[in-house]
């Protein structure tokens, strides 16, 4: 059944709860103090079926003590029920509440105008008039009016017929993405335990979920799930749930909390957005201490204005400045400091009202959950906002350039993007096919990042032959450890392969220039070959590098030098403290596994020396060395042939 969340909006003894009682049998004035009073003083939930369509209502309090409750009623609707009484026509609190709505950008509404038995036609005709000019040129402008009178009943069937029509125009929320529900209400029942209710704003919540509570970090698990009191396995977004939670007491949870899926939301106390002020609220001077609504939530904090927000749309459009005060009903890039952490994404919207009184001035949309520390007012910021105002493709650039070479995951750019993971993973594709990112180990950097980490590689490799001629080139790990000690590891496997792919680099282990390596002189040259022919001919008893040095007639610096790069070319092979000829240590194994053949399976160091005719000063470390080679196995004071 397709379902839809309604919210009330309007002045207060307009008869918002009298409706919602007319429409669904329910009364939304749950307590007592509400009963007595005869007002709403917090939020009402309600629900009825219209034809194939399940509507619940969320009733908020119209009196203008209680916005911040009705505020917290409204963040999750799909659309507006708005109510004018027919006799007093618009109000103080319907312009309010119609301006929330319409900063929220509620995309669709009916509305009602009540109490029509308490009127003549033209008293009728007038409040139609002053209704439709209200709602001119928001989302809901082209509304429905629906007459009715909730104590007679009349209009009752058209208003459900409006609604049903207005449902069926709206898409369906997808069951996809991260679960979400903003809490409204806390409480607890008896054999259950702790029950928390809210609207689901988008993915799925299930029996057994295991869940959080942010801000806070509180680890749950949901026993059980209700939608207007029936039992469910699970419930998809766009729907109102009770939510039976394990694991922890109602003292621990409050409204504005948000239930969701660990990982999957940051908790901030500073973010970028885009703020609309309305034209009737004063200056919002830089500094500002304000009251931030957002969800069920309401938090405190401080309003750092940093540029003005050019109107949107063709033709001449004023060049945007930085300046200290956004004036009324203009637009402005803002950063928020709030005073306790919030639970934000990129395109939340919210509602802001002055520190005192509290009355709205305004509200806007989140547009960076989580800016790092930086100027707010240089043309370089400037920048940056307009782009995070932009696409979400040119918001994720943003945001892979201010991650740089440590990266930006998938799972970051969803949280801090507002997207499922299926749709931040085709962002990511999208940029990466177009040139813009490169997309490594599930995260993305800068292309030009990249590029500059490629010529600085180039560059390193090209400085190190000029400064090591004998030198295969510049050691992997050292180049990683230089050039990206703290960078993302994927990154640097990333641009070596695109060099290796454009031939601008070779190697594994050691890193070289194309036709660049080893750059010896005939010096160099001549003692390359002098030492491994005394190596070679040394075998298994072969000299240190002074003695070899002298046999070969070339300088001790010279050797060292070359014995070097022979033991990086593996020519020569060190053993404890002796050099070995790699021919002589192959030959060595390969005599020693034929001994299994010839049934002499066990050597001893005394038939060692004797079977090569060396001395125990170079018996002891090959016969070590075969042990490593898994040659040979020690057992008590001989070995076996393995």
């Amino acid at each position: 059944m397709r379902s839809i969340v309604v919210g009330t909006a309007g002045h207060i003894d307009h008869g918002k709860s009298s409706l919602v009682l007319a429409l669904t049998g329910t009364d939304p004035d749950r307590l007592k103090e509400e009963k007595i009073r005869g007002i709403t003083i917090d939020l009402g939930f309600a629900h009825a079926r219209v034809g194939d369509l399940d509507v619940a209502f969320v009733d908020v309090p119209g009196h203008e003590r209680f916005v911040k409750n009705m505020l917290a009623g409204v963040g999750g609707i799909d659309a507006v029920l708005l109510v004018i009484a027919a006799d007093e026509s618009v109000m103080p609190q319907t312009r309010e509440h119609f301006a929330i709505c319409r900063l929220l950008q509620i995309p669709a509404g009916v509305i009602a105008l009540t109490k029509i038995d308490l009127v003549d036609a033209d008293m009728l005709e007038l409040a139609q008039a002053e209704a439709r000019e209200l709602v001119a040129g928001s989302l809901i402008a082209d509304a429905p009016i629906v007459p009715v009178s909730s104590r007679t009943g009349q209009g009752l069937e058209p208003l459900r017929l409006a609604l049903a029509a207005m449902a069926a125009a709206q898409p369906a929320r997808g069951a996809g993405g991260t679960p979400r529900l903003p809490i409204d209400r806390v409480f607890s029942m008896r054999g259950f335990g702790t029950v928390v209710t809210g609207t689901l704003t988008s993915g799925m919540l299930r029996v057994d979920d295991d869940l959080v509570l942010l801000p806070g970090g509180r680890r749950v698990k949901v026993r059980g799930v209700q939608v207007h009191g029936t039992q469910q396995p699970s419930v998809e977004a766009g729907r109102r749930a009770a939510v039976n939670l394990g694991g922890v007491d109602v003292a621990e949870i409050s409204r504005g909390q948000t239930l969701t899926r660990e990982g999957a939301f940051d908790e901030t106390r500073r973010f970028d957005a885009v703020v609309e002020l309305l034209p009737e609220a004063p200056p919002l001077r830089h500094g500002s201490r304000v009251r931030f609504h957002h969800g069920t939530s309401e938090i405190l904090g401080r309003v750092a204005v940093a540029a003005e927000r050019p109107p949107r749309g063709s033709g001449d459009t004023p060049q945007p400045r930085n300046y200290v005060q956004l004036d009324s009903g203009g637009q402005a890039y803002v950063r928020m400091r709030l005073e306790a952490p919030a639970v934000l994404t990129r395109g939340d919207r919210f509602i802001l009202r002055q520190y005192s009184p509290a009355v709205t001035i305004g509200g806007g949309r989140v547009i960076d959950p989580s800016p790092v520390r930086s100027p707010i007012r240089t043309d370089a910021a400037r920048e940056r906002f307009e782009k995070l105002d932009a696409t979400v493709d040119a918001a994720t650039l943003v945001f892979a350039d201010e991650r740089r070479a440590a990266g930006l995951t998938l799972e970051a750019l969803a949280r801090r993007a507002g997207l499922s993971t299926g749709d931040a993973a085709a962002v990511a594709t999208r940029l990466a096919a177009s040139g813009q990112v490169l997309q490594a180990g599930g995260e993305l950097f800068p292309m030009r990042l990249v590029m500059e980490l490629e010529t600085e590689l180039t560059r390193a490799v090209a400085e190190y032959h000029k400064a090591q001629p004998l030198s295969e080139g510049l050691p992997r790990e050292e180049a990683r450890e230089r050039l990206f000690g703290r960078a993302s590891p994927a990154l640097f496997d990333a641009v070596l392969a695109r060099l290796e792919s454009a031939g601008r680099v070779t190697g594994r282990d050691r890193l070289a220039l194309p036709g660049q390596g080893i750059s010896l002189s005939s010096e160099e040259a001549q003692a390359q070959q002098e030492l491994d022919r005394v190596f070679r001919e040394g075998g298994l008893a072969p000299p240190d590098i002074a003695a070899a040095a002298g046999i070969a007639g070339i300088q001790s610096a010279v050797a060292d030098r070359v014995a070097k790069l022979l033991l990086r070319q593996k020519t020569l092979v060190k053993v404890d403290t002796l050099f070995f000829h790699h021919e002589a240590l192959e030959k060595l194994k390969s005599d020693v596994k034929g001994l299994k053949g010839q049934g002499a399976a066990k050597v001893d160091v005394a038939g060692f020396k004797d079977r090569y005719g060396i001395s125990r000063k170079y018996a002891i470390p090959l016969l070590e060395w075969l042990d490593r080679e898994r040659v040979t196995r020690r057992v008590g004071d001989g070995r076996i042939v393995l």
